[in-house]
């Protein structure tokens, strides 16, 4: 197994913001929020919560691409695509977002060739949108749209290397999968207090710098040994 596969979150890690709550907080009713405090409570999974929100939003397509075309991405992350690229490595895109509004921000900084796993936005009229979970799995544990999780272990099951890069809490359990993490914000926490394989990292400068030293082996982390699990 020593072929690496990056698996990258998109919101709030190659994406600035998190697109997906710009988007509702743009262009849907105030309902919304209900679902996020029902979501983040533990009452749904983000799977229910995000098919609720999206139903929400009241925005033609026109709408949606002027939106998206505001919405930035780490300045280092085509550099560090190139630089994946050239040593022979995948990287895909997996996101618990809207994959519309992934490609649209990718498409301007001529990325929209990454493979990407995300949910599939489905306009049903002139201002209102559906939302379809392709890549759900019934057995995840966190009810998510997207089941990083499940991709992490279909690499694994290519016999693939797992690195994944990401910042939040869809991020967990694929972190528990992964070989090894670049880690920012409230994924980095749980890397370590959970005792996964990870170097922290502000941005995509960062993981540039890292990866040499990743492809050659030479990453190690003590966190593993020294930082305990979180007590139940």
């Amino acid at each position: 197994m020593d072929q690496w596969n990056i698996l990258c979150d998109f919101d709030g890690t190659i994406a600035i913001e998190d697109v997906t709550d710009s988007l509702l907080e743009r262009f849907a009713h105030p309902d919304w929020q209900v679902l996020e405090r029902d979501w983040r409570a533990g009452q749904i999974g983000s799977a229910e919560c995000m098919a609720g929100q999206v139903a929400l939003i009241d925005a033609s397509r026109e709408d949606l691409d002027r939106h998206l075309a505001e919405m930035r991405i780490d300045s280092a992350f085509p550099m560090f695509v190139q630089a994946v690229h050239a040593a022979g490595v995948t990287l895909r895109v997996v996101s618990d977002g809207i994959d519309y509004a992934i490609r649209s921000i990718l498409a301007r900084h001529r990325l929209d060739g990454l493979p990407l796993l995300a949910n599939r936005l489905v306009q049903a009229g002139p201002r209102s949108w559906r939302l379809e979970t392709p890549f759900s799995d019934p057995d995840c544990r966190i009810g998510s749209g997207h089941c990083k999780c499940a991709s992490a272990v279909r690499e694994h099951n290519r016999h693939h290397r797992v690195l994944l890069i990401g910042d939040g809490a869809s991020d967990f359990c694929a972190a528990g999968e992964a070989d090894y993490v670049f880690a920012k914000h409230r994924l980095l926490e749980h890397c370590r207090h959970a005792g996964i394989p990870h170097v922290p990292i502000v941005g995509f400068a960062d993981a540039l710098e890292l990866l040499p030293a990743l492809l050659a082996g030479q990453l190690h982390t003590p966190q593993r040994l020294l930082v305990p699990a979180i007590a139940p």
